[in-house]
This record gives structure tokens, C-alpha cells and sequence, in this order.
């Protein structure tokens, strides 16, 4: 926030006029962090529920919406020895980072929310950062990975900004290791999402970390539908494996284009990929030898007490298999919670407090811990489709 400097006041009428704002602004500032005098706990939603994102967004809506169900079900959150409900508020960011910005102050200034869930993407996330750091509202995001996401330029910490995955920098290091030791490829292509740093940062991981050799490295941009020029390319360098991080709209075609060409070496992916919708535009049937990193897989998750109550609520609410997306955000809405019962206060504030000492929170997606950065410690699983279904998952602590 730039604060203005009043140095002269002409007439008592302007004198009034200015007071009069700036006690408004005191008011609106301590309203957006004083909810939690009130009965409920207003808890606003930033997600990209329409656009390019939205199977990720409306995935994660889901999660949310039934962790609040049941947390409301119980009598609310528990605030220093009194139950209050949560009041959720959900807007669309329509996948535009602008509309991010305006949705987010529009949660923190006009409906007072306590604390915020989204974006889904990292871009969406930071347009809402100086939206929510002058009102101090915290935000969780479930699936923002960029490195960068929450810290500011000078390398210090976003205070209000968390998130419940991982960063991309593990993702791309663990795709690399997998693809060398248990895939045994030595020759690797790389075809890689450089419209945003998910999957530029994806692909500089990969790079630094992969023992063998790449053989190429392409990259596209959202949107395209060809890549058919790419792939010709990389079939003639006799490559063991590629590596495409991205979402699931472009991932889906370079998956059915590739196995067209006959191209049937694995091909490795990032969590963006975790969507029923990757097998719907690769087609079943060329869906398969395709792996990806993920904070969260059905099978794994069959071994967690609390992700197999998770799933089977799951499954009774909406009729289908828990995804990825949904559980990342059902997390971070009990990482909420638990914030405010350990500090017992839903001053917007304190919540940001508890979320940075959150230790072993017990998760639908594991064991979290939020380290200094506000980054979540977690482990991470890759699974594998065949058929356009997980046929195997394999957990990497």
C-alpha cells in the first residue's frame, strides 16, 4: 500500500471529507482481520472455474465445498472454546490473471472473507498477492508450484501467501530421477509449456537433474494443436523417453499426436497432467506408458486413514473417484481450520500465523509441514496410466 502524505487541509468541509476516508479505510482494515467477532467464519474462494484452467479449478471447488460440508456438520471450527460455521464464498477468476486481482479484492473488501483458497495457477495466484497483502487476508493456494510463488522479489517470504503442494523444482527433479533409474532411459526429449514458469520451471528442473542425455528440447505455447513437426523431429533422434510438463488441454494432444506418429516411448509428465480430461483428449487407448508426478494418488492413498475417509466421502458426494485437485483443496481448507484452532482466533492475521507453524498436519495428501518459505513439505507419488486409467503408482519420499 502507498500511503499519501496530507499536507494541507483547505476548509473544514475537506477536513471532514478526509477523515471521513480514512476512517472508512480503518474500518474496512479492521473488518477484513475482526470476522472472526462475528458468527461465522467467511472463507472466500479465487478459482479459475471457467477458461483454460477450469477442470482444475471446478476439480478443486469440489474439495472444497465438502471439506467445508463436513467441517459445518460438526458445529464449525472450533474458536478458542466456541463452534463457529463457515460461510463460503466462491468467485471465478475466469483464468485471467486481471480478474484474479479484482475477485481478490473483492473478497477481502467488499465480503470481509477471513481467509482465502486459490488460485489454482501460479500465474492467477500472484496477480492476487497485492490485493490480499494490504488487507492482510491469507491466501492457501492448492496447486500453485512456481518456486517463486511465495516470496518477494528480494527473496523474503509473501506473508499471507501459502500453498498445499509441492514446488516445481521437485517435481522436475523426481520426474528426472524416475526416468533414469526405474524407466532406464538414457536418451530424453523435452517438450515443455513456456506460456508460464509451471512449465519452463518444470523442464529446468528436469534438465538439472537428469543423469542422462537430452537429445532435444522444444517448447510450446497455450493453445497450440500441432505438434506433429516436433514429434517427426524427435522421432528421428532415437530417444528413450520425453518429457512433457504441462496441462492436461496440450499434454492430452502431444500424447494421442505422438502415438500416432508411433511413437511409443514413455512419455513423463507433471501434476497438471493428473486429470480424467488427459485421457479423454489422448484418446484410451494411446494413454498409456504415461507417467506423471502427482501429490496424490488413489492407490497410495488406500495406505492413509484419512485419505481413504476422504475418498470414500468423496464418492458418496459426488459419485466418481476423488482427483488429484480435489484433495489438494480439501487440504488446504483444514489447513485453514487448523490455523485458527491453534491460534484460537479467526483474525485474518493470526490465521497467517498458524499457517506458517503448521507441523505434520495429518492430510488428505500426507504429512504437511509448512517450512519458512510457506512451502509444503509432502510426499510425492508418480503414477502410471494405461489404457487411459492408473494402472500403478510408485511413492517417492
Amino acid at each position: 500500500m502507498r500511503k499519501s502524505a496530507i499536507k494541507k487541509l483547505m476548509g473544514f468541509g475537506t477536513a471532514m471529507m478526509v477523515a471521513g476516508i480514512l476512517a472508512g479505510c480503518s474500518t474496512a482494515k479492521t473488518e477484513s482481520k475482526g470476522n472472526a467477532a462475528g458468527n461465522t467464519i467467511k472463507i472466500g474462494v479465487n478459482m479459475e472455474l471457467s477458461g483454460a484452467a477450469a477442470g482444475y479449478g471446478n476439480s478443486q471447488k469440489q474439495g472444497i465445498q465438502l471439506a467445508v460440508k463436513e467441517i459445518n456438520k460438526k458445529g464449525g471450527i472450533n474458536v478458542n472454546g466456541k463452534k463457529k460455521k463457515i460461510t463460503l464464498i466462491i468467485r471465478d477468476n475466469k483464468t485471467s490473471t486481471s480478474t484474479s486481482a479484482s475477485v481478490a479484492a473483492q473478497l477481502v473488501n467488499k465480503d470481509k472473507v477471513n481467509a482465502i483458497v486459490g488460485p489454482a495457477t501460479t500465474n492467477a495466484g500472484t496477480a492476487q498477492i497485492p490485493n490480499i497483502t494490504k488487507a492482510a487476508v491469507p491466501s492457501v493456494s492448492p496447486s500453485a508450484t512456481d518456486p517463486n510463488y511465495t516470496l518477494q522479489k528480494s527473496g523474503k517470504v509473501q506473508p499471507y501467501v501459502f500453498r498445499a503442494c509441492y514446488q516445481n523444482n521437485f517435481q522436475g527433479s523426481t520426474a528426472a530421477k524416475f526416468a533414469y533409474t526405474n524407466l532406464k532411459a538414457k536418451r530424453v526429449a523435452i517438450l515443455a509449456d513456456n506460456s508460464s514458469d509451471y512449465g519452463t520451471g518444470l523442464a529446468k528442473a528436469f534438465k538439472k537433474s537428469y543423469k542422462g542425455k537430452i537429445t532435444a528440447s522444444q517448447y510450446f505455447q497455450e493453445g497450440d494443436k500441432d505438434f506433429n513437426a516436433i514429434l517427426t523431429s524427435f522421432k528421428n533422434k532415437k530417444i528413450d523417453a520425453i518429457y512433457a510438463p504441462g496441462y492436461y488441454s496440450e499434454i492430452g494432444l502431444i500424447i494421442k499426436q505422438a502415438r500416432q506418429a508411433g511413437i511409443n516411448v514413455p512419455i513423463i509428465g507433471s501434476d497438471g497432467m493428473a486429470d480424467p480430461k488427459l485421457a479423454q483428449i489422448a484418446g484410451s487407448k494411446s494413454a498409456t506408458n504415461v507417467y506423471y508426478t502427482t501429490p496424490f494418488s488413489t492407490r497410495v492413498a488406500n495406505q492413509n486413514g484419512t485419505a481413504k475417509k476422504f475418498m470414500t466421502a468423496f464418492k458418496n458426494e459426488y459419485n466418481e473417484e476423488a482427483p488429484t485437485f480435489s484433495a489438494l483443496a480439501y487440504d488446504s481448507v483444514n489447513m485453514i481450520k487448523e490455523a485458527i484452532e491453534n491460534e484460537k482466533s479467526a483474525d485474518s492475521v493470526k490465521i497467517a500465523e498458524g499457517l506458517a507453524k503448521i507441523k505434520n498436519f495429518d492430510g488428505v495428501t500426507g504429512k504437511i509441514t509448512i517450512d519458512s518459505k510457506h512451502n509444503a513439505h509432502k510426499p510425492i507419488v508418480v503414477e502410471t496410466l494405461t489404457d487411459g486409467k492408473v494402472s500403478a503408482a510408485t511413492e517417492i519420499k
